[in-house]
């Protein structure tokens, strides 16, 4: 068999289809109804163990929301919704229901107790003081804030139990106060004179937290960072104008010994590289979270709003509307790209507002899901025409898909599944499994022979898109290294996925060592004005 000429093939059928009809980066925009509130839109959601020199034996957290920030999106920039409650819960058993929630609600409020900053306008005798159009009037930086005209602050609430019947306590910084605030977003450098700045300024806003029941200080932190993601979104989507198969002997080689025409890893590839997006992070002690479990797991993220939003006709800033009735959850994220590429639309935004526990509804999707079989369809006799070849299908055949079963809804025995096991869509990390320092990691995580990667919970230098191409093409089908050693993980065998080993990549190459290696992990956001 021509391996070289088959998988290209495959893999040009595979990106026309996958990227073409799902992938929005990461979860971004990821179902019909979340388009319309880009405040509430979860993009993607990071746990793992921490890997900052000291913090063994904490486990970190990192949420984002609002996607696509274009750094100069002025003037009003990335708000968070006041009238939401934003939250990460954490299921320390795997009964699919959260022991912990940590609730985010968010206020806003101009300077000068409200009435904002003002100007003399107008000639002596006449003046009047006249609100600025801006939300800062002038530069901020680290311990001076005087200019600015807009501030936001947030809460945190613990909910042990079920967030709709559980116990609630504040968590409170260490100085006892249960307000924090929000560092205003990068806006350009005349404003905070530079990169260095600015970091200086936000990283004043994280805070150690007290954390109801654990006896050890966490961490928070809320605030715009340079969006973590990368894909290669521009070419996908005209066409598939590139081949995504590894062009290189190995990634980066820059030899193109690889596969003939296939995509090299180019940083120009990833599309988000001028973005950023708002992260809530958390930080908390290990043994804090996993509860009576037995070391592992399971998270998700959530947005969450009155059933009602009516606009005052009126509006002001204090009250452009009025919210009623009880909180409808209108975003959830674990696993990256599942309502992506996993869920059929008609079933995204059901996806999106139903809790792990109700999972179930979405089996079919996982044990028999359609995007191979799109594939089989729209590519089948092109590959056997190109290869002189008779392939049944070039779709995994192992039904049902017990391999995405557990990559998705279970997780790996020995490696990140619970004590209990409900079939539930959730990132599961092994809190006892160590932390590979940054420069160790593999962004291929567990079939790069890391088990302290994806999808034993999600780093932010793991690359998530050829994962997840891989595994849903049939990768965990071929032996993949455990501890060394190739090992079949027994769910199906190669002669179940043909193109099952092909290195499929979308070009856009990240690692942990291009991120930050202590909390909050992600980098400094990009300036609205670099000048």
């Amino acid at each position: 068999m021509k391996y070289s000429i088959l998988t290209s093939a495959v893999a040009l059928g595979l990106a026309g289809a996958t990227f073409c009809t799902s992938v929005e980066a990461s979860s971004h925009r990821e179902a019909p109804n979340i388009t319309r509130y880009p405040t509430l839109d979860s993009t993607d959601f990071y746990v793992f163990n921490s890997y900052e020199t000291g913090r063994s034996g904490y486990v970190t957290l990192l949420a984002n929301y609002i996607p696509l920030q274009d750094p100069q999106g002025g003037p009003n920039y990335f708000a968070m919704d006041p009238a939401a409650v934003y939250a990460i819960h954490i299921d320390s058993d795997g009964d699919a229901i959260e022991d912990m929630t940590f609730q985010f609600r968010f206020n806003q409020s101009l300077a000068a107790n409200g009435a904002g900053i003002t100007l003399p306008i107008g000639a002596d005798g006449g003046k009047k003081d006249i609100a600025i159009p801006l939300k800062n009037a002038g530069g901020i930086s680290a311990g001076n804030n005087a200019a600015l005209n807009f501030i936001e602050n947030y809460s945190i609430s613990l909910v042990e139990g079920p967030m709709s019947s559980g116990t609630q306590q504040a968590v409170t910084s260490s100085g006892g106060n249960d307000t924090f605030t929000k560092p205003w977003d990068y806006i350009g450098n005349k404003t905070f004179t530079s990169s260095a700045d600015y970091q200086t300024y936000a990283d004043q806003y994280q805070y150690d937290i007290n954390v109801p029941g654990c006896s050890t200080a966490g961490k928070v932190f809320v605030g715009q960072r340079k969006d973590p993601f990368v894909v290669n979104l521009g070419e996908t989507f005209d066409l598939v104008n590139y081949v995504p198969v590894e062009g290189d002997s190995s990634p980066g080689a820059g030899d193109g010994n690889g596969f003939p025409g296939g995509i090299t890893q180019d940083a120009a590839n990833d599309d988000l590289r001028g973005k950023n997006v708002t992260t809530l992070a958390l930080e908390l002690p290990a043994d804090c979270v996993t509860g009576d479990g037995n070391g592992v797991i399971g998270a998700w993220t959530t947005a969450h709003v009155k059933q009602a939003r009516i606009q005052n006709p009126n509006a002001t800033f204090d009250k452009p509307e009025v919210n009623g009735g009880a909180l409808v959850q209108v975003s959830r994220l674990s696993n990256p790209l599942v309502n992506e590429l996993v869920i059929g639309l008609p079933d995204k935004d059901r996806f999106s507002s139903n809790a792990p526990s109700q999972d179930s509804q979405f089996i079919d999707y996982v044990t028999h899901p359609s995007l191979p079989e799109l594939l089989n369809i729209l590519f089948k006799d092109a590959v056997n025409a190109t290869l002189n070849t008779n392939f049944e299908t070039i779709a995994p055949t192992n039904f049902p898909r017990n391999d995405l079963v557990a990559a998705f809804l279970t997780g790996f025995p020995g490696v990140n599944q619970q004590q209990t096991v409900t079939g539930s869509e959730m990132i599961r990390l092994n809190t006892g499994i160590p932390a590979v320092a940054a420069g160790a990691q593999s962004p291929m995580g567990v079939i790069g022979d890391d088990l302290a990667g994806f999808p034993n919970g999600r780093r932010p230098g793991d690359d998530v898109v050829d994962i997840a191409l891989r595994v849903v093409m049939g990768r965990l089908c071929h032996e993949i290294p455990v501890a060394g050693t190739p090992t079949n993980l027994g769910y199906c065998m190669p002669e179940d996925a043909n193109v099952g080993d092909a290195p499929f990549t979308d070009g856009a190459p990240i690692s942990a060592t291009d991120l930050d290696e202590s909390f909050p992990y992600l980098l400094t956001p990009l300036a609205g004005s670099p000048n």
